[in-house]
């Protein structure tokens, strides 16, 4: 088994970033199946990745496409449906708004009836009552 160097591929590829990230999408075709154009030689798919682009036997250019649509957005956001719980939305949100509307209430009133009088004539302060007990 040769072995292959990152001298090796630097002359096929001359930018260390753009043969690392080749070199990867390399070994993820190899992995997912692709035919190899170079023998195994019982090395890992990132191994026979780097020789097969060492050789040359691989094309850089379409390695490189690939990658890009890989990375690309699948739909354009102008594609994109609305969602269709989007009057569900509004609905519960228009609920949540009552729900505190009549919460807010419901303690203003709570509120008032601390100040009112008792049945007897006399206030949670006359008698010395915790109004909490």
């Amino acid at each position: 088994m040769a072995r292959v160097t990152v001298e090796d591929c630097i002359e096929v590829i001359p930018n260390r970033f753009e043969l690392v990230v080749s070199a990867a999408q390399r070994a993820k075709q190899i992995s997912s199946g692709a035919p190899l154009t170079v023998d195994r030689d019982n090395d890992k798919d990132s191994v026979v990745a780097l020789r097969e682009i060492a050789e040359g036997s691989v094309q850089s250019g379409k390695l490189m496409e690939e990658i890009v649509t890989h990375f690309c957005r699948r739909q354009a956001p102008e594609q994109f449906e609305a969602t269709p719980f989007g009057d569900e939305m509004n609905d519960e949100m228009a609920r949540l708004s009552e729900i505190r509307a009549e919460f807010t209430e419901s303690q203003r009133m709570v509120d008032q009836s601390d100040e009112v009088e008792n049945a007897d004539g006399m206030s949670f302060a006359e008698e010395n009552i915790d109004p909490e007990d």
